[in-house]
């Protein structure tokens, strides 16, 4: 793909942004009052579709519309069981990665990405791509971060891992580094980067 490639075209099948709701909901207060662990998985991902569902339809009560601090805590309340049922289903899977890459755009710290330029490729186990991976691409430049689902540079770092150990760690449930002693994440290039990459971002504590 050739190297860093300046005033390049953002060019990707699907790129993701925090786009502010048309419309203001109570979403907040109605994730904070459900505690997760009245649920089986199996309500845990109907519960999700439905707030995907709702949002599809235009109704402007969707995951969009939740705040981020609230949307880490829900997500850190679940169950690993709870996620790997929401990401072992294609529909869901797709709409939680879209919903953790458009926050980590918004949450990027700015100072300390300000003369940072880093490609990170993403591959998540259980996926339908090649060698069984969903890959993803974030790129951040002086203190922009922009995700997607094509490459379009060599990358820094490769960083491979289950999606739900990934929404473990963005959400503070586990630490990353730890997560690399234990050889449950796979990094091929700057594995000193790797290791403090989450610190990039101002992600609230759950």
């Amino acid at each position: 793909m050739g190297s860093r490639r300046r005033g390049r075209q953002w060019r990707r099948k699907q790129k993701w942004h925090r786009i502010e709701p048309r419309t203001v909901h109570d979403l907040d207060s109605f994730a904070e009052a459900i505690d997760p662990g009245k649920l089986d998985p199996e309500q845990f991902v109907q519960l999700i579709s439905t707030l995907d569902m709702l949002g599809t339809a235009g109704t402007g009560l969707e995951l969009a519309g939740m705040r981020t601090d609230t949307f880490i805590s829900f997500m850190a309340r679940a169950t690993r069981e709870q996620l790997d049922a929401v990401m072992t289903h294609p529909r869901l899977r797709q709409v939680v990665f879209e919903e953790v890459f458009s926050r980590m755009a918004t949450h990027l710290n700015r100072d300390r990405a300000a003369d940072l330029y880093a490609v990170i490729h993403w591959r998540f186990t259980g996926g339908s791509g090649p060698g069984d991976y969903d890959r993803f691409e974030t790129v951040i430049e002086k203190g922009r971060c922009e995700s997607g689902d094509e490459p379009t540079d060599d990358a820094r770092v490769t960083v491979t891992i289950s999606p739900t150990d990934f929404l473990r760690a963005v959400t503070g449930v586990v630490n990353l580094p730890m997560l690399f002693l234990s050889g449950k994440v796979k990094v091929k290039g700057d594995i000193a980067f790797a290791a403090t990459l989450i610190s990039y971002f101002d992600l609230p504590k759950p």
